[in-house]
């Protein structure tokens, strides 16, 4: 079961026009990935962006702690600039964030709220990924892979479109209840290719939010 079905349009006009071809809204409540609710999580350890303890230091960012049956990998090099290291850095939060409100079971968790504007298209992206996962009764185990990452700065540098591929194929849904988990045969619907337009924060200078985002389903073109 995959969970990456849902795509909301992205309007982000001062770059090149968007690679992603523009799906419907269906939710049709796949997964895939992490841990169960109440688990015991004493193998658990912390899921951090790469930069982010290098990146604006200040900031009190949420916590976000998976236990020891899924792992998010980002395979990638951190850019020079530090605007699109710290924006790319926050996109991988952003979607970290998603992953941590499954395996809370809590569509209304902090995490994706601190690393998306408020009232966003990716804010409700976030919330309506999660709450597909509560309603079925999943959370998530395995592992994701995220690579081939770019970083596109607009205008004045407030603003950035950040893409990268997501393969799947070891990652899948579990039942919450009887933590049996739900495999599927490797096929094109295990890559993703995402696009996430990051907006710098004017509360908290070195953090950027997640405002809109594409997410283009079976995209081969990320097969590794």
């Amino acid at each position: 079961m995959k969970h990456r079905t849902l795509c909301v349009a992205a309007a982000f006009a001062t770059t090149a026009a968007l690679l992603l071809t523009a799906c419907g809204s269906g939710d049709d409540g796949s997964n895939d990935g992490g841990k169960i609710a109440g688990a015991d999580t004493g193998n658990a350890s912390p899921s951090v962006s790469p930069s982010t303890s290098e990146n604006a230091p200040h900031i009190k960012r949420p916590k976000m702690t998976f236990p020891s049956d899924f792992t998010m990998e980002f395979d990638r090099a951190v850019p020079s600039d530090a605007k699109q290291a710290a924006a790319l850095a926050d996109a991988e939060n952003f979607v970290r964030a998603v992953n941590y409100g499954i395996v809370q079971q809590d569509a209304e968790d902090a995490a994706y709220k601190f690393y998306s504007a408020p009232g966003s298209s990716a804010q409700s992206y976030a919330k309506k990924q999660i709450q597909q996962y509560v309603d079925g009764g999943w959370t998530i185990t395995g592992v994701q892979r995220y690579t081939r990452a770019k970083v596109e700065m607009a205008g004045d540098g407030s603003r950035a479109s950040v893409s990268f591929c997501d393969n799947d194929s070891k990652f899948y849904g579990k039942e919450v209840k009887t933590k049996e988990v739900l495999k599927t045969e490797p096929s094109d619907k295990d890559y993703y290719f995402f696009e996430i337009v990051m907006t710098a924060s004017h509360e908290a200078k070195g953090l950027w939010t997640a405002d809109t985002i594409e997410v283009q389903k079976e995209a081969t073109q990320c097969k590794e």
